[in-house]
């Protein structure tokens, strides 16, 4: 991917460079580096705004209401669509202040998810080599329903001499971005020395180096008998922790084996719920160019983080609707590389929903509403595929209605678990699901039940009605009195600050006041009373 983009930008500057035109110094234009950045003035009448060099291919200078503008637009899909702008950078320049106005419209991104509408920033130093210190694309794939005002702040390398300016359409289907009131202007750089420098060390402490298998050190095999999880020495198990999100849309993870430390040794979790999909498993994802390995090798580290602590960890197979082949094959690979792992258990499919229950367990047709339908395998299915590996490893599934009704199992549709170390059945609890005893209670009595995913944010779901979304300072303590009422076994959603509901404020694991506090003097062991089923 880096060599890619390289290339592609390098080609293109070479090319632009030769026709671009440079800006003047600083003091000039009322202290922006860039003159004419409002693309009013066309003295030269060149039907072109001065100061400004054009775009190698896609580009116009438009006027709307009396106001001009630059347009890029995509007339060809895949291709790069760029212009190219030098500036000097006054030598004591250590930060910069860019802003700008930017309107984006029927964009669809390229093949990848980078291809999208962006402005490119390189430095240079006085031999014109590029530096390997380079802002952040500002970048967006999204179109925006009229103009709207960006900033950006970044600080300069100490050799740069030169910046390169070059918004983009990169590689887009198709799409226009149209540019205006551009200003570059020096800035303190104090904060973001300051902002550098926190992130430094940030990423110091998220860095946790893998550990080698300690199997002296690793909890005991589980397995189920009736409602109970009990261990190799017939002792119940009661399984709390969180979910570790992140590997389910990233490929390298945010901050996972940092998470997994931290909830297990600060918020005494036992078990850490880690969702993953099968594309990034076998290399498909974005920029994967190793089969998966250094994705499969991250989570072997998860793994014995986990279990070097004597704790357990549930592979989720994160994704939605009905399990399809992909999704059996997925389940024997993993299966076969944790194969009678005794801290590693499977959790077959995040959250089916939109099914009968005869599909649900044995597969056939589902339907879509935007497109034709497809043949699933069913929940058996992949329990046939684990199966099929000699894998004993207790399996966790989901019920329908995204993984929450569980009435299914209860009324002829329970799995058959081809003679392993048996199945809990598993439920998603938010604040906007009703009938606890209906949908879940009532398999709790003939099989364990794990809340997969559990928790509330103040925060509320645009897609849920705001009257169905209950206060999360009564709603929890509620739904966790409910789960210790009941010893259901639980893993709180999410341990990480960007997806919620969020048990942490922040990468300091600070938790949040409405939900992680709850969560982790819970898991500390205090009990909730239970004030009223929902």
């Amino acid at each position: 991917m880096v060599r890619h983009y390289a290339s592609l930008l390098a080609a293109f500057a070479l090319l632009l460079s030769l026709c671009c035109v440079r800006a003047p110094a600083v003091g000039e234009t009322d202290g922006s580096l860039f003159p004419n950045g409002t693309f009013e003035t066309d003295k030269n009448t060149d039907n072109w705004p001065d100061d400004w060099g054009r775009p190698n291919t896609g580009g116009s200078w438009e006027v709307e209401d009396g106001n001009h503008f630059l347009r890029l637009a995509s007339l060809r899909a895949g291709e790069l669509v760029l212009l190219y702008r030098p500036v000097d950078l006054p030598a004591d320049v250590r930060a910069l202040a860019l802003s700008w106005r930017q309107r984006v419209s029927d964009l669809r991104t390229g093949k990848e998810p980078w291809f999208d509408a962006r402005i490119m920033l390189e430095f240079k130093d006085a031999a014109g080599q590029k530096l390997n210190q380079r802002p952040s694309p500002p970048y967006t794939n999204r179109n925006t329903e009229d103009w709207v005002e960006r900033t950006t702040e970044f600080l300069v390398p100490e050799n740069a001499v030169m910046l390169e300016f070059m918004p983009t359409l990169f590689q887009v289907e198709r799409g226009t971005f149209d540019l205006d009131d551009l200003v570059l202007k020096p800035t303190d750089p104090a904060p973001l020395e300051s902002a550098a420098k926190a992130a430094a060390t940030e990423a110091q402490r998220a860095h946790v180096p893998p550990e080698a298998p300690q199997p002296a050190k690793w909890p005991q095999e589980l397995h189920v008998i009736g409602a109970q999880v009990l261990n190799k020495d017939g002792k119940p198990v009661w399984l709390q922790g969180v979910n570790v999100v992140s590997l389910d849309w990233a490929v390298t993870g945010e901050h996972v084996l940092r998470s997994i430390v931290t909830a297990l040794e600060d918020w005494k979790a036992n078990l850490i719920r880690l969702p993953v999909n099968e594309e990034h498993w076998f290399g498909k994802g974005s920029g994967q160019k190793d089969g998966g390995a250094a994705y499969r090798e991250l989570v072997d580290a998860a793994v014995n983080l986990a279990a070097n602590r004597g704790a357990y960890l549930l592979l989720d197979l994160h994704r939605f609707q009905a399990p399809r082949q992909e999704h059996a094959d997925f389940w024997e690979d993993a299966a076969a590389r944790y194969k009678n792992h005794p801290a590693v258990l499977f959790d077959l499919f995040n959250e089916p929903h939109g099914t009968s229950g005869e599909v649900w367990r044995n597969g056939g047709l589902v339907s879509q509403k935007d497109g034709p339908g497809f043949q699933s395998v069913g929940m058996q299915g992949l329990v046939d595929a684990v199966r099929g590996t000699g894998a004993r490893n207790v399996i966790v599934a989901g019920g329908l209605d995204w993984a929450y009704d569980l009435s299914g199992i209860a009324n002829g549709f329970a799995l058959d678990d081809r003679g392993g170390n048996g199945i809990i059945c598993a439920t998603h609890i938010y604040p906007w699901k009703s009938d606890w005893k209906g949908k879940v209670l009532i398999v709790a009595d003939k099989h364990p039940v794990l809340v997969g995913e559990v928790g509330a944010d103040v925060k509320r779901m645009d897609f849920i009605p705001a009257a169905n979304q209950e206060d999360p300072y009564t709603w929890v303590p509620d739904v966790l009195g409910f789960i210790q009422k009941y010893k259901l076994h639980w893993t709180g959603f999410s341990f990480h600050p960007g997806a919620t509901p969020v048990l942490i404020t922040g990468w300091d694991y600070t938790p949040t006041p409405f939900w992680g506090a709850f969560a982790k003097r819970a898991l500390a062991g205090e009990q909730f009373p239970l004030g009223k089923l929902r």
